[in-house]
């Protein structure tokens, strides 16, 4: 199937192409001719199945260029889901002038307000600053013609369910109602009976959740071992972006504190932390300037991170649904993703619950050695020397190259610069570290390992 078969207009399909969608999802497949026939939707779909797409789509369609009200709203539980949603409804209806304002706590209200009171099609927000905008008379919900209730669950998880129904009263009754939810226990239930017109229910299959692109292996580790398990798996990895999952706040610190002083590039958010420091840590992580991220569950709902190429479970889930929704935050757009579970003897029967409700297959492996560790090194100053030189970085080191060679063998200063830049492997090897100083200078980056 291809999107042309939805019958789109020329400005959406032109949008969706520039975006690099191929063909729809399964769930854009089920749910948006529905949606495009007014149907209410009730849809099972975890995050990165597309679904934001599916009702993205139908919503820009919709749109009719006339008006200074919102004629849609997408209550969303994060900020920072809130902010990707925004921009992915903004980029479909980019060709058609479509206007989309996100709207959150934790920064000034004030902008927000002088946005909406120029004129917005689709408001994309937080319940609670939602309604902090309709009390002051700034958001007008009378012109909404459709209304998308997305990550219902999580959002029931933080208590949002009473914000949610205050926001729904405020809106036309003859709405259309999108609700997405990975699981759907009763209280969302009771929601779409209440607030949905006769809700075509879609279920993306359960075996679907877990993406197939995404190869899961555990290890079993005695628990006094873990931060060394974790510092052996990440030098043999070395995964482009990982995300290491910790069950609290005081274990994410504790990971984090011991990743940095191995040498590792890593960063920690919880629940404990500013909305600035938040979105400090994110940024750096989004541009590379962290490798690793240390995060609890909570301070991870939303993320929609491209290139993570590793989710770590430093701590074993609580539930089924908690696994899949960590190890979804890898494998994004189609790409390979590898998810990773740590466990001591005890939470083997644990770890097969997770497997059998989840419907998935978590492949037992052996710990790297040192050896393999040393081994991964080596091949990563390999590709490192290999890099520069096919770059032609190194040119303008040539001249004392040549300099040197009056004096020295060859072989003696390669293996001295090597030394400079890496260090003394066998040394640093038992830390099982992987220890980076960039220096520019010379047109050449030194990587101490």
């Amino acid at each position: 199937m291809h999107f042309l078969d939805f019958k789109l207009c020329k400005e959406t399909i032109k949008s969706i192409s520039e975006m690099g969608f191929e063909e729809p999802t399964p769930i854009q497949i089920s749910t948006i001719p529905l949606i495009m026939k007014n149907r209410d939707i009730l849809g099972q779909a975890q995050t990165g199945t597309g679904k934001t797409a599916a009702f993205g789509i139908p919503i820009v369609e919709m749109y009719q260029n006339k008006g200074k009200r919102p004629y849609a709203i997408v209550l969303e539980p994060t900020r920072e889901l809130a902010v990707q949603v925004a921009q992915e409804i903004y980029k479909i209806g980019k060709h058609k002038k479509l206007s989309v304002l996100p709207v959150y706590g934790g920064t000034s209200i004030s902008r927000q307000i002088k946005t909406l009171q120029r004129g917005v099609n689709v408001v994309v927000g937080t319940p609670g600053r939602i309604i902090d905008l309709i009390e002051r008379k700034v958001l007008s919900l009378t012109d909404i013609k459709i209304a998308v209730l997305d990550e219902a669950d999580e959002m029931l998880d933080m208590g949002f369910i009473d914000d949610i129904q205050t926001i729904l009263v405020k809106t036309p009754a003859n709405r259309q109602t999108l609700l997405f939810s990975a699981t759907i226990p009763q209280p969302i239930m009771n929601i779409a009976k209440r607030y949905m017109n006769n809700p075509e229910k879609i279920l993306v299959n359960k075996s679907d959740l877990v993406i197939p692109k995404i190869r899961q292996i555990f290890f079993e580790v005695r628990e006094e071992n873990k931060i060394d398990a974790l510092s052996r798996l990440l030098d043999v990895e070395d995964p482009e972006l990982a995300i290491v999952f910790c069950h609290t706040k005081r274990e994410v610190d504790d990971v984090s504190m011991k990743l940095n002083n191995l040498g590792y590039n890593a960063g920690a958010i919880h629940g404990d932390f500013t909305q600035a420091k938040r979105d400090e840590v994110m940024h750096k992580f989004r541009t590379g300037m962290l490798d690793i991220l240390v995060a609890t569950d909570v301070a991870a709902r939303g993320l929609d991170i491209q290139n993570v190429s590793h989710v770590i479970n430093y701590g074993i889930p609580q539930n089924p649904d908690s696994y899949v929704h960590r190890i979804g935050r890898t494998g994004r757009a189609g790409k390979a993703g590898i998810a990773i579970t740590l466990i001591t003897q005890r939470e083997y029967r644990h770890l097969r619950q997770i497997e059998k409700n989840a419907r998935t297959v978590i492949s037992k492996r052996k710990l790297p050695t040192k050896e393999d560790v040393l081994k991964a090194k080596e091949r990563n100053v390999f590709n490192d020397i290999s890099g520069i030189i096919s770059g032609g970085k190194h040119k303008g080191l040539l001249q004392s190259v040549r300099e040197l060679s009056g004096l020295y063998k060859i072989e003696e200063i390669a293996a001295a610069a090597l030394y400079a830049a890496y260090g003394d492997i066998q040394i640093s090897e038992e830390h099982g570290a992987k220890k980076r100083e960039k220096f520019n200078g010379n047109n050449v980056t030194y990587m101490k390992i």
